[in-house]
């Protein structure tokens, strides 16, 4: 018998932590750096549950609230995504009408932000999630500071239960649609910001994803056969 959909971000997570903690859940290739990175079910759950008591306990974001996400293609960026969703949180691109604005380390887009109503949180994009080497903008949380104390577990006081808009207007049990990548190891050059599926689709169907930035195209099929993928969304340009 097939189980029924997961009913909520945090469902889904649970199964998979039950099923295949330790295969490869979410893999990174930056080719301008060389940089590749892999979370495995358990350490992805991890950094998500870490992430959650951050936006919960240091910056007062609850089910309900809006939250900016301004993050390229990197692994952090579903992590922040899964956050979000595990708190009940809406993933916006309406600066307006953010509680919080989430971004990376350009420095004219955190002077933006920091001038704006918004508290904001801000990434190094470096790996391991290290923290920035110069002073930040006053007002910006540094989130390779404040990430690291938080708890491995979080048990939210107010759950989700699967009615709250999660990704611009849009409803878990919209987002959870069956579709072309469910199940397969997919390799995508798409942001999850623009199209959740690439993310959620191999995730609820034992499936995996390889996130790839700056792709270099003559070593596409090195990846194919390096990471066993079996499904492609690529596109010219990252959104």
């Amino acid at each position: 018998m097939t189980a029924p959909a997961p009913s909520t971000f945090a469902d889904l997570l649970g199964r998979i932590l039950r099923s295949e903690p330790g295969r490869p859940l979410v893999t990174f290739y930056d080719d301008s750096t060389g940089e590749r990175a892999e979370l495995s079910g358990t350490t992805y759950a991890n950094w998500v549950a870490k992430t959650s008591s951050l936006l919960v306990e240091e910056l007062d974001i609850e089910r309900g609230s809006r939250v900016l996400v301004d993050l390229p293609i990197h692994w952090l960026t579903p992590v922040v995504m899964g956050a979000v969703w595990n708190v009940g949180a809406e993933v916006t691109n309406e600066r307006d009408r953010a509680d919080l604005v989430v971004c990376g380390p350009l420095r004219s887009r955190l002077e933006t932000y920091a001038a704006g109503p918004a508290p904001v949180l801000a990434s190094a994009l470096l790996p391991m999630g290290v923290r920035f080497a110069d002073p930040l903008p006053a007002g910006v949380h540094d989130f390779g500071v404040e990430v690291w104390s938080q708890p491995d577990a979080f048990v939210p006081w107010d759950p989700a239960d699967g009615s709250e808009s999660l990704w611009r207007g849009v409803t878990w049990s919209d987002l959870v649609a069956p579709g072309p990548w469910s199940g397969h190891r997919l390799l995508t050059t798409v942001n999850p910001l623009a199209d959740p599926s690439v993310l959620l689709q191999p995730l609820l169907s034992s499936g995996s994803v390889v996130l790839w930035r700056n792709p270099d195209q003559t070593r596409l099929e090195v990846l194919r056969s390096q990471e066993r993928v079996t499904a492609e969304h690529l596109v010219v340009r990252e959104p």
